[in-house]
């Protein structure tokens, strides 16, 4: 049988605690806390739906150095401006926001510990923005000279 991913821990470093950030992306995700998890604990963990890895946040006594190497991208069912918007209110912060005009691109955050994560357009602005992608690209292959 093939090995597969129980977790994906994330560190949280003083003066983040675990439960305080699983909090928020128990709140961002709306999945649950697992039920015997406290404040003050080492370790902290959201349940996801069965056969998905559950997301698991430990103390480390070192704070974060550089870029995270991996993130969650992350697609709402809001609409992303509206997702932005939530999360900030969550206590996320905007590092940089490459949304497009045309309803391309992303915004990208932090949790209230520092960990990135990017957030895309919901599916309906996706297939907006796609429409009017291939739109454009019709009208220039058009007006080329033959």
């Amino acid at each position: 049988m093939p090995t597969f991913i129980r977790h994906i821990t994330i560190d949280c470093a003083p003066p983040y605690e675990p439960y305080q950030v699983a909090w928020f992306w128990s709140q961002v995700l709306a999945l649950p806390i697992e039920e015997d998890d406290e404040p003050d604990e080492d370790e902290s963990c959201v349940l996801t739906p069965e056969g998905h890895p559950d997301l698991l946040f430990v103390r480390v006594p070192e704070g974060k150095t550089v870029k995270n190497r991996i993130h969650f991208d992350l697609g709402p069912e809001l609409a992303r401006d509206e997702e932005v918007e939530r999360l900030t209110a969550l206590g996320a912060k905007i590092l940089d926001d490459r949304r497009k005009a045309n309803g391309r691109g992303w915004v990208i955050m932090a949790d209230p510990a520092g960990n990135e994560f990017c957030i895309e357009g919901n599916p309906a602005e996706y297939a907006a923005a796609k429409e009017a992608y291939e739109a454009e690209q019709a009208r220039r292959r058009a007006a080329e000279p033959s």
